[in-house]
């Protein structure tokens, strides 16, 4: 069998972004040789923006400590949609300020009105509900989200963390803990076939 082709995978961070949703999936789509290009807006290559730990507990939500610095590999100003095959959103604050950004938004509703494989993660559905793209689309996303994704006119679905949210190629997770049933379904979706059980 021949080995899989090297696609180009967009990542759109911003500052406090979730650490373990940037440095994860960038991580594992390297290990399948993907060419993985992660931009923020107004930063350039080289460029780092600061990640957040979330961590649920005893609160009514998650409290938050500083991550890690994590190094942007692309400039966004040079990003065009059509050059890659897939798009991954990862969580934390950062999609709040990020679905203000038009070109952004724009780069969302490319890759749901062209059917192109998309994956998001916790609060990175807040990028998704901007794009009025969503009507009866089903979704995931942490639970404090799902008002969002409701009145955007799609249909929330309440899931376990370890469980994902596929309709066509848009795959959605809640949190972290589903980056196993995730990264799979987003790779098979961009035709990468390994570890698939």
């Amino acid at each position: 069998m021949d080995p899989p082709q090297t696609k180009k995978i967009l990542m759109i961070v911003g500052d406090f972004v979730e650490d373990y949703e940037v440095m994860v999936p960038y991580q594992i789509l390297q290990l399948a040789d993907h060419i993985v290009h992660v931009v923020s807006p107004d930063k350039k290559k080289g460029d780092k923006i600061k990640t957040a730990v979330h961590e649920k507990g005893e609160y009514q939500t998650y409290t938050e400590k500083r991550g890690h610095n994590f190094t942007l590999t692309a400039d966004f100003d040079s990003v065009n949609p059509e050059d890659y095959d897939g798009l991954y959103l990862p969580g934390g604050r950062a999609p709040e300020f990020l679905r203000l950004n038009k070109k952004v938004v724009d780069i969302a509703k490319h890759f749901l009105e062209k059917d192109k494989p998309l994956a998001a993660i916790c609060h990175g559905v807040q990028i998704l509900t901007a794009t009025g793209c969503l009507k009866d689309r089903y979704l995931t996303c942490y639970v404090p989200v799902s008002t969002e994704v409701e009145l955007a006119g799609g249909i929330y679905q309440r899931l376990e963390e370890e469980n994902v949210s596929k309709d066509e190629n848009l795959i959605t997770a809640v949190a972290w803990p589903g980056h196993p049933a995730l990264m799979k379904m987003f790779l098979s979706a961009i035709g990468t076939g390994f570890c698939m059980r």
